[in-house]
């Protein structure tokens, strides 16, 4: 099996830019769910969506970038950059539902203050956004964590190639099939401590923050 540390990098690049792709579209949409009673209705749809099985997204990927499905043109499956797509689709609707709550109580708290005093939408977004960035940033962070820690996705669009798609998860999959137990409850470990740093970090700027 390849180095550790080629494995926990190549896991770190692929969860964050995935987290870093789905927020682009979670958190707006997190916010035009907030502000809009219509879009509000989405909401149980994505707490719903929130329990969905990784091995299904991963199928769906699987389907949709094999050289038979639409975007088989692409050719990304067997990528790093297909993992980070399967996963960004995937921690959506924990970023989207997290966040709408956190939004929904700074709009109903600050929101209609701010206009009552006769600021515009764009201050009363700016205020809403700014009260709500630590709550927002634990959002992310739980999409993070859906990320790095899921198998289904990173096993199925990804391949578990040694040196190029290989992640944490598969790597401990790897690991068990092969009867490597140690070795795999060292990767875990590396994976829960990975998890609890990010946690902690964001908690500690969640602090300084307020």
């Amino acid at each position: 099996m390849e180095a550790l540390t080629d494995i926990v990098l190549r896991s770190l690049w692929v969860s964050g830019s995935a987290t870093l792709l789905s927020s682009l579209w979670s958190l707006p949409l997190a916010y035009a769910m907030a502000v809009s009673r219509r879009l509000g209705l989405l909401a149980p749809i994505m707490e719903a969506l929130v329990g969905v099985p990784t091995v299904v997204v991963g199928l769906v990927m699987y389907m949709l970038l094999s050289r038979t499905g639409p975007l088989g043109f692409l050719n990304l499956l067997y990528t790093p950059y297909a993992i980070i797509v399967g996963e960004a689709v995937l921690i959506t609707p924990v970023i989207v539902s997290t966040a709408y709550r956190v939004i929904r109580r700074s709009v109903e708290t600050y929101g209609e203050l701010a206009r009552t005093l006769g600021a515009g939408p764009l201050q009363a977004a700016a205020l809403v956004l700014s009260q709500s960035a630590p709550g927002l940033a634990a959002s992310v962070v739980m999409g993070f964590s859906r990320a790095i820690g899921e198998l289904g996705v990173a096993f199925m669009v990804g391949g578990n190639i040694a040196g190029y798609t290989r992640t944490l998860t598969t790597a401990i999959a790897l690991g068990v099939a092969m009867g490597e137990y140690e070795l795999a409850m060292q990767l875990g470990l590396v994976l829960i401590a990975l998890t609890l740093a990010v946690s902690l970090a964001v908690r500690a700027s969640k602090r300084l923050w307020e």
